[in-house]
């Protein structure tokens, strides 16, 4: 359950960073972005936990960058919002392995994911508002908040069949 979640929001915030730069002219950066992505797949799959927390240093000025310079909020911000999300999740995994078994983990771990995806949702819905006001609520960011919302709609069908 978790390890969906955490490579969809991992490449959810590398998308969303390549996204914004590329639309801002920076197609190099968008590049190294995108690669970032990839090595941050590869290194949770090889089981490098260290590599969540520097997807938010790598995150985090990419995103502050972003605002600065007038980019497109949304991006800047559903880039942070899912690195966040993504670095959450490597360090909930790492709590959860040192539970005894006798523990609810699949419950612990369900209710843990609703709580940061109503955040994430209220992150992607004031994102949406401030690109909304600023004139920038284009085809792109329908489309990235649709899949996003159907991503969320999948898993809430997912935990309902269990």
């Amino acid at each position: 359950m978790i390890a969906a979640a955490l490579f969809f929001s991992i490449v959810l915030s590398a998308g969303s960073f390549a996204w914004g730069y590329s639309q801002a002219g920076y197609e190099g950066v968008a590049r190294w972005v995108a690669a970032a992505g990839f090595f941050w797949l590869a290194a949770i799959w090889r089981r490098w936990r260290w590599t969540s927390s520097a997807g938010i240093f790598l995150a985090l000025p990419l995103s502050i960058f972003g605002l600065w310079f007038n980019f497109a909020g949304g991006w800047m911000f559903g880039g942070m919002i899912f690195a966040l999300f993504a670095w959450d999740l490597t360090e909930f995994q790492q709590r959860i392995k040192s539970l005894p078994a006798r523990e609810d983990i699949r419950g612990m771990e369900r209710r843990h994911l609703v709580r940061i995806s109503l955040l994430a949702l209220a992150g992607l819905l004031i994102a949406s508002l401030f690109m909304f006001m600023r004139g920038e609520f284009t085809w792109e960011w329908r489309m990235y908040v649709l899949g996003v919302s159907l991503l969320g709609s999948l898993q809430i069908a997912a935990w309902m069949r269990r």
